[in-house]
């Protein structure tokens, strides 16, 4: 089993920054890949990013791309994302996810085994 926790949620302006984290125990995250999703009211869920069990390949979507980014420490077992230049639409509850693959990481949430419980993050413009 492993267990995850987001924080880093919050408040932020729109072109804000925030840094969300995932802190896992349990088992060691080195084994799986990790994933980022966001669920926003009256909306279905969407992937945001994920990285590979090594930190060797990152994959985001269209959306966020060039304004988040995911990245790991595998010794602190913690995943991060980074969100930069953030705007009215990516209000959300987002929600840390491990994928127990080795290898190109998927972006289909049915892959994930493992799910925190969300962190808000809203935007004000």
């Amino acid at each position: 089993q492993v267990q995850l926790v987001e924080s880093g949620g919050g408040l932020v302006q729109a072109g804000g920054s925030l840094r969300l984290s995932c802190a896992a125990s349990g088992r060691t995250l080195s084994v799986y890949a990790m994933g980022w999703f966001r669920l926003a009211p009256g909306k279905e869920r969407e992937f945001v990013a994920v990285i590979s069990w090594n930190g060797g390949v990152t994959n985001y979507a269209d959306s966020v791309k060039g304004r988040f980014t995911i990245s790991r420490d595998n010794a602190k077992n913690t995943v991060y994302l980074q969100m930069n230049s953030l705007k009215p639409d990516d209000p959300a509850v987002y929600y840390c996810a491990a994928q127990p693959r080795i290898g190109i990481p998927l972006r289909t949430s049915s892959a994930y085994d493992y799910w925190g419980q969300g962190t808000q993050v809203t935007v004000s413009s």
